[in-house]
Formats: structure tokens, sequence, C-alpha cells
């Protein structure tokens, strides 16, 4: 029994210590993010985590709408009440699939990305010679992510939802015959500003977590002790994709809960 209790005492500890030190990191980040010559770098990064995750986020925004019209007409005509189809799917959109699913797409195509470059540059000691000209690694290479991911994950989730909204009326009234003013007006009729507000909030926090977590993983793959070179950048990547994937459930939960 002292032994087990010695267990989840130590990884209690550990735990503890991950989040404070996460924490701190991203205080840093983030504080750096408003010193002078940053717009460049965060224009850079926006590019990078933005611009060229827009193909897949509207793509996965489409077919998700297109999925949930399909579902949801099913299961609302059992009810007669296929004429709320358009409501379903704009809610369902903004309020939860829209910033989850985003934030996933970015994490895997964006969020791998950025763990796996900083890793490299970690373990072949670019961050060490960053250190001897007197340069801030964290301001050069942590703030302009954050501050990319910021700015980038609402208006990605934006384009989600849209896209979302137009594969849900490209399924319930061009392929299934629902009235498509009844769509158009049950979307409209329907969403309200604090929905739009909640969705904003949940990929802000996502954008946070995303990039502290992939950033703070990069940073600190030669401290892994279960493996060391390019292994550890390999690990590395995939612990931030993990975690952060999980993050993003759990931050969901809390943060709709609050909302509720």
């Amino acid at each position: 029994m002292k032994s087990l209790i010695d267990k989840l005492g130590n990884r209690a500890i550990v735990l503890i210590n991950n989040l404070g030190s996460t924490a701190i990191f991203f205080g840093r980040g983030f504080i750096m993010i408003f010193r002078p010559k940053q717009l460049a770098p965060v224009i850079h990064q926006i590019y990078h985590i933005g611009t060229r995750s827009t193909n897949i986020v509207i793509m996965v925004g489409f077919f998700t709408g297109m999925v949930l019209g399909l579902q949801l007409y099913y299961e609302l005509i059992k009810f007669g009440s296929e004429g709320v189809l358009g409501a379903a799917v704009a809610l369902s959109l903004i309020r939860e699939l829209g910033p989850v699913l985003t934030a996933i797409m970015i994490t895997a195509r964006a969020g791998s990305s950025m763990t796996a470059e900083i890793g490299i540059q970690r373990i072949s000691e670019q961050i060490d010679a960053l250190y001897t000209m007197r340069i801030d690694p964290i301001r050069f290479l942590i703030s302009p992510r954050i501050a990319a991911s910021i700015i980038s994950f609402p208006i990605l989730t934006v384009f989600f939802d849209l896209v979302g909204i137009v594969g849900g009326y490209f399924t319930g009234v061009v392929l299934l015959g629902v009235n498509s003013g009844v769509y158009i007006h049950r979307v409209h009729a329907s969403v309200e500003m604090v929905d739009i507000n909640g969705g904003f909030i949940k990929a802000l926090v996502f954008a946070i977590i995303v990039s502290t977590i992939c950033c703070y993983q990069g940073y600190f793959t030669h401290m892994r002790k279960d493996s060391y070179g390019a292994k550890s950048v390999s690990l590395s990547t995939t612990s931030a994709v993990v975690t952060s994937c999980i993050m993003i459930l759990i931050a969901d939960y809390v943060v709709t809960a609050f909302l509720m």
C-alpha cells in the first residue's frame, strides 16, 4: 500500500510540475508577443498555421455538414420536424463541432509541424546558438506561433461553420428535398450571438492549448528521458498531437459547462 501511495504521489508531483512549467512557458511566450518587431514573424506563422490549413478545414467542414444533414434528417423526419434541419445543423456546428474539429485538424497539420521544427532546432543546437547571439528563443520561436494561433483558430472556425452549413444545405435541400427557404430561415432564426461568442471563446482556448503544448513539447525535446536525438523529436511530435487532442476535448467540456 505504501509503495502504491508513493507512486501516486510521485505521479501527482510530476503532473503538477509539468502543468506549472507549461503555464510559465505560455506566460513568457504571450508577454513577448507585445515586444517590438514581432509583426513580420507573426504574419509568417499565420500563413503557415492558418492559410495553409484552410483547404483541409474547408473540406472537413463541408463533409461534416453533409453527414450532419443526412443523419439529422432521418432522425427529425420520424417526428415530422425536418423543417428544423437548418437550425440543428447550424447550432451543432457553431456550438460544438466547428471549434473542436477545426482545432483537431490544425493540430494534425500545423501543430505536429511546430513540434517537429522546434524539436529539430533543439537537438541540432540551433536554440543554443540563439542564446549565444543574445536572442531570446521564446520571443523568436514561440511568441509568433502563439499569436498566429490565437488569430488563426477563430477565423478558420468561422470558415468551418459556414462551409458546414452549406454542406448541410446541399444534403438537406438538394439531395433530400427540404424546402430551401425553411432551411435558411431556421438557420437565421435559431443562431444567436451567444452561440457565436461561445464558439469564438472555445476557438481561442483551443488555440492557446494547441500552440502551448506543441511548442512546449518541441522546445524541451532534449529533456525527454525515454529517448534522445531524432527519436526524441518523433516521440515529442506524437505526444504533442495526442495530448493536444485530449486537452481539446477536456477543455471543450469545461468551457461548455461554464457557458451553459
